[in-house]
């Protein structure tokens, strides 16, 4: 066999399970700092109604997307949608967004850790390795790379108070970042991550992690 088809054999027994690995680690779970601060009452009939902090985003197809799925969490506890803002007992405000992202720089070694290919035409670490006269002693996947790829912050704050009064009941920030500043695909994870344990123990600040769907 060819010294370049032995090579090339032996690159694809180490290229497959990098391989392998990068596909696995596609569905990654969504992780958020969450801080909550709230003196919420029992749920006994209150109903809410919920808006954006925005105004220009008051009745967009995007924002009442969101508010669905907040209305939907606060309904399993117990709280009741109300049909407009004047027949609201409770007030909930929804503000979110994802920043314009942040270059983050790494290094990775070689393929080798700068040791050296694992063969030659002299074998597996022959007398030659750490020899100048090495044919393979200049070797680009022996050099450590240098890399870089973009993250994103993204966020969710909501506040709930009391109509009339304008009480504060609860304030609750959830943060995150990721490779991707897809809105649509991030809330509804800030979503759960706020509801996670809600309404949380006031002045904590909690590590939440959400697994990824299932395949399938």
């Amino acid at each position: 066999m060819s010294v370049q088809k032995s090579l090339a054999r032996k690159i694809a027994t180490f290229a497959l399970p990098l391989t392998l690995l990068t596909l696995g680690a596609c569905a990654t779970p969504f992780k958020a700092d969450v801080a909550r601060f709230q003196t919420m009452p029992a749920p006994q009939g209150q109903t809410f109604f919920i808006e954006a902090a925005d105004p220009r985003d008051r009745g967009g197809l995007e924002f009442s997307q969101y508010a669905a799925l907040v209305s939907q969490k606060l309904a399993a506890q117990g709280y009741q949608p109300a049909s407009s803002r004047d027949s609201a007992s409770l007030i909930v405000t929804l503000d979110y967004g994802v920043d314009s992202g942040r270059e983050k720089i790494y290094t990775t070694p070689g393929m080798y850790g700068g040791f050296g290919r694992p063969w030659g035409p002299w074998g597996f670490r022959s007398r030659y390795w750490y020899g100048f006269h090495d044919p393979f002693w200049w070797d680009p996947w022996d050099y450590p790379e240098v890399r870089s790829y973009t993250y994103y912050t993204s966020y969710l704050d909501m506040t709930i108070n009391r109509a009339g009064t304008g009480q504060r009941l609860f304030e609750g920030k959830a943060r995150a970042r990721s490779r991707t500043d897809s809105l649509p695909q991030l809330v509804p994870n800030l979503v759960e991550a706020m509801f996670t344990n809600f309404p949380g123990r006031s002045g904590e600040e909690v590590k939440i992690t959400i697994p990824p769907p299932s395949k399938g």
